[in-house]
C-alpha cells in the first residue's frame, strides 16, 4: 500500500497538491511529508487570508475557529503575510513554524508561533490554540492597535522662539462610564449647552460612541467664568481632561496663517492613504496643514491583547505583544517677529471689515508680522487676498516713467478731470487746488493726482507696467516664502479705459497686502525683495500639501518655485538709483502731502503712498483703504476691504504700529 501511495505521488504530485488546496482537506499519505508540507503551506496562505474554514481543525468546529481568528485580528485592520517553515515529523505529528509579518501604521511587526497539526484519516488537522495566532495569546484575547503619539514639531518664529508649542488644555465631554446609559442622552444635551455645542449633533455623537467612550465636546485653554470645573461636574458623566496640544500663545495669533491642530476628521483620514487613524491629530489649514507630514513625526504603535470580558468585576492588565517608539516631529522655522505679529493683531482688533497688515524686513526679505483682521472671518487676507491697490500702484507707474526719462522734478499735468473713450476719471474728494495744472511728478505722487498718472499711459504701456511691478517684485514668483500666497497680477496687455484704470491701480490689477509689503521693501532695499517666511521650506516641503485656491491672478507660489530671484530674467530690476528717486517721492508724501501725520513717527524718517480702489456696484462705490510705507528696515503695507480712504482709515493704523513698533 505504502509503494502504491508513492508511486502514485510521484506522477501526480502536482494534480494532487492542486486539489488538495480547492478542497481544503490537508489530506496526507502514509509516509506523511508532502502532504504535511502541502497542509503547512495551506495553513499559512488561510492564515494570510484570515479564512480557515475549509480547514479541517481537531476539537473545534471549522467555523468557530474561523472566527475566532476573525475576532483576534480584526482590531489590527491589516491581513499579515504568513509563510510556514520547515516540517518536522514524529509519526503521525507535524510541527513546524508560521512566520508572521504585519504592516501595523509605519511599523513592521514580525514574530513566529509554533503550529501543530497532526493525522486523522487520511487528512492532517490543525491543533487549533490562540498562540497559533501569536504566542502567549490567551483564549478570549483579541489583538488591537494603540497609537503612540509623536511629539508634534513647534513652529518657531525669528531667533527659534517658539510660537506653536505644547501647551495645557483640558478636554471636555463626556464619559460614558460614568453615566447610566438612560442618563446619556440628557447628560450630551446639558454639556452641548453649556459649551455652547449643537445639542443635537453632541447628542448624536454621544449615542454613536461605544460604553467605555470619553466623547471630547470642547477643548479649553482655560476655565472661564461661564465654563467651570464644578459646572462640568455637575453634570452626569461630565469630566474635564488635562492634557497638551501644540498651539500658539493666543487663540487668535496668527491663525489664519499657521492653521490649527486637532483630530482628524473622517474627510482627512481618507485623504491621508493610511497615513491617519481615527483619534490620531493633524494640520488643518496654514503652515499646519501645509507642513503636516513634517510636523507630525511618525506615531508610534503598540499592538495590545485585551480579554473579551471582565472578570470578577475588573480589567486585567493589558499585554503588549508590540511596539514601535514614535519618532519626534519637526520644527518648523519661520521669520515670524512675535512682538510685530501680536502687535498687527492688535492694531487690527477693532477693525469689523477684512483687513491686514504685513511687515517685511528689506535687507533680508524675512516676513516679520502677516496679520489678517477679525473681519476676515478666518481668510488670510495677508497673504492670499486679492484686491485692486489703487494709488499704492503709483510706485510701479512712476518707475515706469523713470526708465521713459522723467525724474520726480518732471512735470506733469494734472487736471481735474480726465475723459478716456468716453468715461471720466477724476482726482479724490478734497484734492488740494494748488496742485493742479503743470506740477512736479513729485507732487503728483505727493498728492495722489489721478490724472496726472492716467495722462502718461500715452507713454507708458501696460507692458511696461506689468515690466515695473517686476522690477519691484510684484507679480513674479516667491521661492523662498514657503507659504501659498497671491504674490499680485498685472496685465501685460490693456487698451482704452482699461490701461487708464491700471495707472490708477484698478481695472484688472491684483495686489494682497503681501505683495504691496514686498513693493514698498523694493524701494527700501534698493533691489526686488522676495519674501521669506519659512526658512527651513525646502527641507520641510510636504510634497502631498495642496495649495489653497485663488479667484484669479497669478497662482499661489510655494517652496517648491523654480525661480531663483525676485524679478524675472527678463525683466530689469529696480535699480538703486531707481529706487532712491521713489524714496525721494515717498517721504514727500510724509512731508508735503496727505500723509503728514506719519511725521510724528520716532526714529528713522517714513516714506509711504496711500491708496484707495474703488469696487462693487453701489453708488458712491464702496472702496478699499491702503498705504504702505518704510521705515528703516521694515517695510509695511495696511489693507482695510472697506475702509474708505487710504490716507484716513488705514493711515492712522499704520502710524500707530510704527509708533509701537519702536
Amino acid at each position: 500500500m505504502c509503494q502504491m501511495g508513492k508511486l502514485k505521488m510521484q506522477q501526480g504530485f502536482v494534480l494532487g497538491l492542486a486539489t488538495l488546496v480547492m478542497v481544503g482537506s490537508l489530506t496526507a499519505c502514509d509516509d506523511g511529508r508532502a502532504g504535511a508540507e502541502g497542509a503547512a503551506k495551506q495553513l499559512a496562505s488561510s492564515l494570510a487570508a484570515l479564512d480557515v474554514g475549509s480547514l479541517a481543525i481537531e476539537g473545534k468546529d471549522s467555523a468557530t475557529a474561523n472566527d475566532e481568528l476573525k475576532a483576534v485580528f480584526e482590531g489590527l485592520g491589516a491581513k499579515p503575510s504568513v509563510a510556514s517553515g520547515d516540517v518536522k515529523l514524529d509519526g503521525d505529528t507535524a510541527t513546524f513554524p508560521l512566520n508572521y509579518s504585519w504592516n501595523i501604521g509605519s511599523a513592521q511587526w514580525e514574530y513566529t508561533s509554533d503550529a501543530t497539526l497532526k493525522k486523522s484519516g487520511d487528512k492532517w488537522a490543525v491543533q487549533w490554540s490562540p498562540a497559533l495566532l501569536a504566542p502567549q495569546l490567551s483564549d478570549g484575547e483579541t489583538l488591537s492597535v494603540k497609537t503612540v503619539a509623536a511629539q508634534r514639531g513647534q513652529i518657531l518664529g525669528a531667533g527659534d522662539a517658539p510660537i506653536v508649542e505644547d501647551r495645557p488644555v483640558f478636554r471636555v465631554g463626556i464619559d460614558k462610564t460614568k453615566v447610566p446609559a438612560e442618563q446619556a442622552d440628557a447628560s450630551a444635551r446639558a454639556m452641548a449647552a453649556l459649551l455652547g455645542l449643537d445639542a443635537e449633533e453632541y447628542a448624536k455623537q454621544v449615542a454613536a460612541s461605544g460604553p467605555q467612550a470619553f466623547v471630547e465636546g470642547l477643548v479649553l485653554r482655560a476655565y472661564t467664568a461661564d465654563i467651570t470645573e464644578a459646572k462640568i461636574e455637575a453634570i452626569p458623566g461630565g469630566v474635564s481632561i488635562l492634557d497638551s496640544m501644540a498651539l500658539a500663545p493666543t487663540r487668535t495669533f496668527a491663525r489664519a496663517l499657521l492653521g490649527s491642530v486637532g483630530q482628524a476628521n473622517a474627510e482627512q483620514i481618507e485623504k491621508s492613504n493610511g497615513a491617519l487613524r481615527a483619534g490620531d491629530t493633524t494640520g488643518t489649514g496654514g503652515l499646519q496643514q501645509k507642513y503636516d507630514s513634517l510636523l507630525r513625526g511618525k506615531d508610534g504603535v503598540e499592538v495590545v491583547a485585551t480579554p473579551a470580558e471582565k472578570t470578577d468585576g475588573e480589567t486585567p492588565g493589558t499585554k503588549v505583544f508590540f511596539s514601535s517608539l514614535p519618532e519626534p516631529g519637526t520644527s518648523l522655522k519661520t521669520t515670524l517677529d512675535l512682538k510685530l505679529q501680536q502687535l498687527a493683531e492688535a492694531t487690527l482688533a477693532g477693525i469689523e471689515p477684512a483687513s491686514a497688515i504685513v511687515a517685511i524686513r528689506p535687507s533680508t526679505g524675512a516676513v516679520l508680522a502677516a496679520a489678517s483682521g477679525p473681519g476676515s472671518n478666518g481668510y488670510n487676507t495677508a497673504l492670499l487676498g486679492q484686491y485692486a491697490p489703487g494709488s499704492t500702484f503709483k510706485m510701479v507707474d512712476s518707475l515706469a516713467m523713470f526708465r521713459n526719462g522723467a525724474t520726480p522734478d518732471s512735470k506733469v499735468e494734472c487736471p481735474s478731470t480726465l475723459v478716456v473713450d468716453g468715461r471720466t476719471f477724476k482726482n479724490a474728494e478734497g484734492y488740494p487746488e494748488t496742485s493742479l495744472g503743470s506740477v512736479a511728478l513729485r507732487d503728483a505722487f505727493a498728492h495722489s493726482c489721478n490724472t496726472a498718472f492716467i495722462n502718461a499711459r500715452e507713454t507708458v504701456s501696460q507692458g511696461q507696467l506689468e515690466s515695473a511691478a517686476q522690477a519691484l517684485g510684484v507679480a513674479v514668483e516667491a521661492p523662498k516664502l514657503g507659504a501659498d500666497a497671491f504674490l499680485g497680477s498685472v496685465p501685460g496687455a490693456a487698451e482704452g479705459t482699461e490701461h487708464a484704470a491700471s495707472m490708477i491701480g484698478q481695472g484688472k490689477v491684483l495686489f494682497s497686502p503681501l505683495s504691496a509689503a514686498v513693493m514698498a521693501a523694493s524701494v527700501a532695499n534698493g533691489a526686488p525683495v522676495s519674501p521669506q517666511l519659512v526658512l527651513n521650506a525646502d527641507a520641510a516641503q510636504d510634497p502631498g500639501a495642496t495649495p489653497a485656491p485663488t479667484e484669479g491672478g497669478s497662482a499661489p507660489t510655494s517652496s517648491a518655485s523654480a525661480a531663483a530671484s525676485a524679478a524675472p530674467a527678463s525683466t530689469q530690476p529696480i535699480t538703486k538709483e531707481e529706487a532712491a528717486s521713489l524714496a525721494d517721492m515717498m517721504r514727500a508724501v510724509v512731508t508735503s502731502g496727505h500723509a503728514g501725520f506719519l511725521a510724528e513717527v520716532p526714529g528713522a524718517p517714513v516714506g509711504a503712498k496711500t491708496g484707495t480702489a474703488e469696487f462693487g456696484n453701489d453708488n458712491p462705490p464702496k472702496t478699499h483703504a491702503w498705504i504702505v510705507a518704510t521705515h528703516g528696515d521694515l517695510a509695511v503695507s495696511v489693507f482695510v476691504e472697506d475702509g474708505g480712504l487710504g490716507a484716513t482709515t488705514s493711515g492712522p493704523l499704520l502710524k500707530s504700529f510704527l509708533t509701537a513698533a519702536g
